[in-house]
This record gives C-alpha cells, sequence and structure tokens, in this order.
C-alpha cells in the first residue's frame, strides 16, 4: 500500500474516550522546555478548552535563546530562567528546579523538549510525576537525533511516545504513543512535522491518563 502525503493513516494507543480522561480536580503542571514550546503550548490550549483539568503555574527554560519564553509570555503563563550553564552538576540544576516547582506547590513535572538529562534529586521529588515525550516509538530510536535514526534505520513506521521519566534516558512506562508511517520521500524534516502533529494530539491525553492512573492506584492502595 502506497500513501500520500494527504492521505496517511495515523493510529493512538490507548484510545480513550475524553469521558474516561476527565479529572475531578484540576493538576498543576510544572513545565520544563528548551526549545519552541509548540508541546507547551499545546497543553495550554488543552487546558484553555477545558480538555485538560490543569493549570500551570510556571514554566521553566534552561537555554536563553529559546523561543518558548515568548510563547509563554504571549500564553500569560510565569517563566524562570535556569540556564545549566551556570549550574556546575546536573543535580544542582535539578535542586534548584526542585525548589522552583515546589514554591509553586507543582504537582507534576512536564518535560516538553526539556533537553537535560534528569537525576534522581528530580525524580525523587516527583515520584512517578514526571512526564516526557519523545519522537519515536519506544523503546527504539533513543537520545538526540530520533527521527534521523529511523530514517537511517530504514523503517517503515516510527511516532512518539509519552512516557513516565526514568533515571534511564527515554525509558520508563509508556503511557501512550502514536505511529506514523514513513514516506519513501520524506527528510527529516516532513517526518519530524507529521510526527509533531501527533505528539500535539497524545501529551494533553496521556498527561490526564498519568493522573488517571495514579488516582486509581492510590484508591486500591486504601
Amino acid at each position: 500500500m502506497v500513501f500520500s502525503d494527504n492521505c496517511i493513516p495515523n493510529f493512538i494507543s490507548p484510545q480513550l474516550s475524553p469521558e474516561k480522561l476527565k479529572l475531578e480536580n484540576p493538576l498543576k503542571l510544572g513545565v520544563l522546555a528548551s526549545g519552541s514550546g509548540s508541546n507547551f503550548e499545546v497543553i495550554v490550549k488543552a487546558i484553555e478548552k477545558e480538555e485538560l483539568n490543569a493549570e500551570i503555574p510556571i514554566l521553566i527554560y534552561n537555554n536563553p535563546k529559546a523561543k518558548v519564553k515568548e510563547r509563554a509570555q504571549r500564553l500569560k503563563i510565569p517563566t524562570i530562567l535556569l540556564n545549566h550553564r551556570e549550574f556546575k552538576q546536573r543535580e544542582d540544576l535539578d535542586k534548584k528546579i526542585v525548589e522552583v516547582f515546589q514554591e509553586h506547590q507543582v504537582e507534576w513535572v512536564i518535560m516538553a523538549g526539556w533537553m537535560r538529562v534528569i537525576t534522581p534529586i528530580l525524580l525523587e521529588a516527583f515520584p512517578n510525576r514526571v512526564i516526557n515525550i519523545h519522537p519515536s516509538l519506544l523503546p527504539s530510536f533513543k537520545g538526540i537525533n530520533a527521527v534521523e535514526q529511523a530514517l537511517k534505520a530504514g523503517v517503515k513506521i516510527t511516532g512518539c511516545t509519552v512516557h513516565l521519566a526514568s533515571l534511564e534516558v527515554d525509558s520508563g512506562p509508556i503511557l501512550m504513543q502514536a505511529a506514523v508511517p514513513i514516506l519513501a520521500d520524506d527528510t527529516p524534516e516532513t517526518l519530524h512535522a507529521r510526527i509533531q502533529v501527533q505528539e500535539h494530539k497524545i501529551f494533553p491525553q496521556a498527561i490526564a491518563l498519568a493522573a488517571k492512573n495514579a488516582f486509581n492506584s492510590i484508591n486500591l492502595v486504601n
């Protein structure tokens, strides 16, 4: 079967109705971003549309030139710059991140294009509440340049994954995935653009799913 750019099937799993992802109490999300922040904006828009019951009291970015700052200003989300170059160790950066998030009563940490390796300090402060998104169908193509890795490997399907973060890069329990077929004439740019469309679909849903899973786990224990 040959796919054209105008008719490319995409598959999301698990497929859940909005009713199943409805949250009774709003989540307090702390966002980490290093780049343009398109996934961050998608989350904000989902909140505005009442598709995700949450609020974002603070966004932390580590690159002074990151365009996410301008995006956050337009969306009226408070920001703080924590330039990783000003910290001697990764642990020092994560200590400051935890401090800022705790000051803002953050409950969940959302890595929306956060290009830094995290440490136990962040994970222990927010156990099972750090969420990451990656442009591949994990566990395939971890790390940087995941789109280029997929093209070089010659696979016919790639996609994106939202998962709970762990110490191993791009690992941890998977929350939601979307598959994206690779076209014969794809470039890293065209493929990444189509993957990003799916990222924008699943990220808010996966955040709600993680919160629902955590709530259900607490109820089972109690």
